[in-house]
């Protein structure tokens, strides 16, 4: 952590749970920090005792975001790191009673602030000679999660936008990874808090999920899909290659090159 400090690190969300206990963490690690945040007096809040700014802002707005590079450009001088830490569940199972409102308020925040985060962050980051940047996924972007399809979709789409841009931010000596936590004890969870504790669901603290972000900020590796578990240490997911194309084998065999391909993944 110590090569972090004197940086300058946007986050998302930041007002509580996540991505406060993030900013926490680089703060304490000499960062310069601005939150960002819907409601923006928790993002000040929040930011004052951290020495840092708050910031009020819709991440699904791209508008929101050329403010928000030169807010804290202004202050602090550029930009270094950023956790895309913002999010929201819809709290509906159900598909056919999914709300238009509903669907596209959980596109916008948990996806479009991820996209429109990075689209206007990168070329900040570039410009300082590099940097990294983190999203918060989700462990229901790696599997099936019936209980919220809706949400599960998205942070599947942000694991799969951290994947692709790996290699090409790489050539501005820029990393991207995704934290994939399982159900972490945050505000976000409030509504069945009562069930998951009652079944003895082990509920991830914030401060491990903080911890595996702060590390992938300060590491080398990009286009990775961290998973979090409840006592275990943060771990990068294997994903399995998918079966290549059938060449100059017959129907019902394989040919060996291609099964050893799938052998690996």
């Amino acid at each position: 952590m110590a090569a972090l400090s004197g940086r300058v690190a946007v986050v998302t969300g930041g007002g509580s749970g996540i991505g406060l206990a993030t900013a926490t963490r680089l703060a304490a690690a000499g960062v310069s920090v601005a939150i960002v945040d819907l409601d923006g007096d928790s993002a000040e809040r929040a930011a004052g005792p951290l020495g840092g700014i708050g910031l009020q802002g819709d991440v699904g707005d791209p508008g929101t975001w050329p403010a928000v590079v030169s807010a804290v450009t202004d202050r602090f001088g550029g930009i270094d790191l950023a956790h895309l830490n913002a999010g929201i569940v819809t709290g509906e199972a159900d598909i056919t009673e999914l709300t238009d409102e509903v669907y596209r308020r959980a596109v916008g925040v948990n996806v479009d602030g991820v996209v429109f985060g990075v689209r206007a962050l990168v070329p900040a980051i570039a410009s300082r000679g590099g940097g990294a940047i983190v999203a918060t996924a989700s462990l229901a972007g790696l599997i099936g999660f019936s209980p919220d399809p809706i949400y599960c979709l998205t942070k599947h789409a942000v694991v799969g936008l951290v994947r692709s841009l790996g290699p090409q931010l790489g050539d501005r000596n820029i990393t991207i990874n995704a934290v994939c936590p399982s159900i972490v004890d945050t505000p976000l969870i409030d509504d069945m808090r009562d069930v998951l504790e009652g079944s003895g669901f082990p509920l991830i603290d914030v401060e491990s999920v903080a911890e595996a972000v702060v590390e992938r900020l300060s590491g080398e590796e990009t286009g990775q899909a961290m998973v979090i578990q409840a006592g275990r240490e943060a771990l990068a997911f294997r994903f399995a290659r998918p079966p290549g194309p059938r060449a100059g084998g017959t129907v019902g065999q394989m040919p060996p090159t291609e099964m050893a391909a799938h052998d690996q993944g």
